[in-house]
């Protein structure tokens, strides 16, 4: 009988849910700047669910961020989403 792995669970920012570390993308938010997780420092998950709703979203990263500046962290959330799914 193979041995069954555990995910890690993790749980997003904009929808408090809770799932494994796969449906999610790791993102980091540095002097009011988004930027996906490079390595080292504070992160936070949005699940690959919630990145449709861009109101939730917008809300669940000025509050993450401590900025209110929705339209620059939407523009690079997109940007950071379309650069991921293209690699």
């Amino acid at each position: 009988m193979a041995k069954k792995f555990n995910q890690p669970q993790r749980m997003c920012i904009a929808c408090r849910q809770r799932d494994a570390q796969i449906n999610f993308v790791r993102l980091r938010c540095e002097n009011s700047q988004l930027s996906t997780f490079q390595g080292t420092g504070r992160s936070f998950y949005i699940c690959k669910i919630c990145l449709d709703n861009e109101k939730k979203v917008s809300k669940a990263l000025m509050r993450q961020c401590r900025s209110g500046d929705k339209t620059k962290f939407m523009n690079t959330l997109k940007e950071i989403i379309t650069d991921d799914r293209k690699s």
